[in-house]
């Protein structure tokens, strides 16, 4: 039998790879191997900097937010706390356009704002302190003898295996029965 080689397909293929590749510099452009390589690089590259963008457009929306805070004596992180507090959910996209486009509206925001206390740390005393305070005392322990302890542990596991094999015996008498009966019909 004769061999058969799709070069419609394999050609396509590489012309395809080729119009990716143009504009490269040097043999990047029109060799197959190397253009290959180029444009896989690249793809790969822009797989990652799509997500990359996104960081990067949100850390210019805080900057600008923080900006336009600074001028009414507040930091960006005091201003998105007491945001949070007052329930003012918008979020660093529309401040931040607010912030360049409309400084009023910003203001006025802020006013509304100012005045609000942070509801995550209201008593603004150490993480730390607050969980050794709530952490319950530990129960008092009690000596037993060891094999008493194995005995305890082992009695839940032994129940457990005897009621797996217990159900699946009807299951499989069931099976048993139903070829039976198929079998005579």
């Amino acid at each position: 039998m004769p061999r058969s080689v799709n070069h419609v397909a394999s050609k396509a293929r590489r012309k395809k790879v080729l119009k990716m590749a143009k504009g490269y510099f040097g043999r990047r452009k029109n060799v197959w191997t190397v253009a290959k390589n180029a444009v896989e690089k690249a793809l790969g590259y822009a797989y990652r900097d799509r997500k990359q963008k996104k960081r990067n457009i949100r850390s210019i929306w805080i900057v600008r937010i923080n900006a336009a805070v600074r001028e009414f004596d507040m930091s960006y992180s005091q201003f998105i706390g007491k945001c949070n507090a007052a329930g003012i959910t918008l979020n660093r996209k529309a401040l931040a356009d607010l912030a360049l486009n409309h400084p009023e509206a910003f203001k006025a925001i802020v006013m509304e704002v100012k005045d609000a206390t942070p509801v995550s740390r209201p008593d603004n005393e150490p993480r730390a302190t607050r969980l050794r305070e709530a952490a319950p005392a530990a129960p008092a322990k009690t000596s037993k003898p060891k094999a008493e302890k194995v005995a305890a542990q082992a009695a839940p596991v032994a129940v457990a295996e005897t009621e797996v094999v217990a159900e699946e015996k009807p299951k499989a008498k069931k099976k048993k029965a139903e070829d039976t009966e198929n079998t005579e019909a």
